[in-house]
């Protein structure tokens, strides 16, 4: 493991527990957290993506203003969805808030999950294609942005411009040189993975996947890793990947941790459904002393595949608090496992 990151949701409502009661409390806390991670050597500060819901639903002005305040975190999502997006006007976005960053973006984008309105993204503006399904068009979308992001010319320039062009056809600016390398695909499944690592982008494996084998969830994921690291080393591209996997991880440091999630310490993995017909299988909670943390997550053969660790955080319990966290994690299970 070589880096360690945070994924907030980005929740709030009006609920007398939650230190987040509106959007602007979870966009200026989503800062907060991010600068005070980075002083304590947190690799990555990421942010889960959804339409419709009071939740964080676009990226870039909250990446940008990141990316304004820190010097050193990496600044991301997981995962943008494909499906509400209209890949050029992304890659403008994606290119000024890499440039403000210093080039520390790392976006994950996909088909992305089920949403809280049918069909949300056709009150975006978008339609299926002949014949084509939703996982179509995001895996389309994705395929246009991650070409975009080359930033080879194709449109015609004007003859008579308002300013001088430079010679050939245009591209999208501002451009951000590295950036498309630097593009994440969410993937749930095998085939996607290997779908992934043919276009040539890098793979985020979360808490969930669908369920192909019926085994625990970790060796599924493990197996699905090495899978793309197999189809990715066949593809011949000349880079190596970076794979990322998430992780609900609580260190028990004191009572209100116990208090907090000491009732999750017994979880397993589960399984059920998320989408009709589609079997998931759900990657149990790690809770527990520093001590006993290390010896579990050893033994997860997932975090031994990937280069990256993403925490998910309970972002409405406040900065201070998902502070403690991180550190805890930090200072006293993360070396345990080989981070430094």
């Amino acid at each position: 493991m070589k880096k360690i990151g945070f994924l907030s949701f980005g929740h709030w409502a009006n609920h007398p527990d939650y230190a987040t009661k509106t959007a602007g409390d979870v966009l200026q806390q989503s800062i907060e957290l991010a600068v005070a991670a980075e002083e304590i050597g947190v690799d990555g500060a990421y942010f889960r993506v959804h339409h419709f819901a009071r939740q964080l639903a676009s990226p870039f002005p909250l990446l940008a203003a990141i990316g304004a305040k820190t010097s050193k975190i990496e600044i991301g999502t997981a995962v943008i969805d494909m499906r509400y997006e209209n890949p050029m006007y992304m890659v403008e976005d994606a290119g000024a808030a890499d440039l403000i960053s210093g080039g520390r973006l790392q976006l994950g984008i996909s088909r992305g999950s089920p949403e809280q309105a049918i069909d949300g993204w056709r009150y975006f503006g978008y339609e299926l294609k002949d014949g084509e399904t939703d996982e179509d068009m995001g895996r389309r979308k994705g395929l246009e942005f991650l070409d975009l992001l080359r930033g080879e010319g194709f449109a015609r320039p004007n003859p008579n411009p308002m300013f001088p062009n430079p010679p050939g056809l245009l591209r999208l600016e501002p451009h951000s040189s590295g950036l498309r390398e630097r593009i994440w695909w969410g993937s749930a499944s095998d085939a996607t993975a290997v779908w992934a690592a043919k276009a040539g982008m890098n793979l985020q494996s979360s808490t969930l996947k669908f369920d192909e084998s019926g085994k625990p969830f970790h060796i599924q994921q493990a197996e699905q890793i090495r899978l793309y690291k197999k189809t990715w080393k066949e593809a011949g591209h000349e880079r190596e990947p970076r794979i990322s996997v998430s992780r609900s991880i609580f260190p028990i440091m004191n009572d209100r941790d116990k208090y907090y999630f000491g009732h999750e310490a017994a979880r397993t993995d589960s399984f059920g459904y998320i989408e009709a017909g589609r079997r998931a299988v759900f990657g149990r909670s790690y809770v527990g002393t520093p001590d006993q943390l290390i010896e579990e997550l050893a033994k997860d053969e997932a975090i031994q595949e990937a280069d990256t660790i993403l925490l998910t955080i309970p972002n409405t319990l406040g900065v201070e608090y998902n502070l403690h966290i991180l550190s805890s994690i930090v200072k006293y299970v993360a070396p345990g496992l080989g981070w430094k």
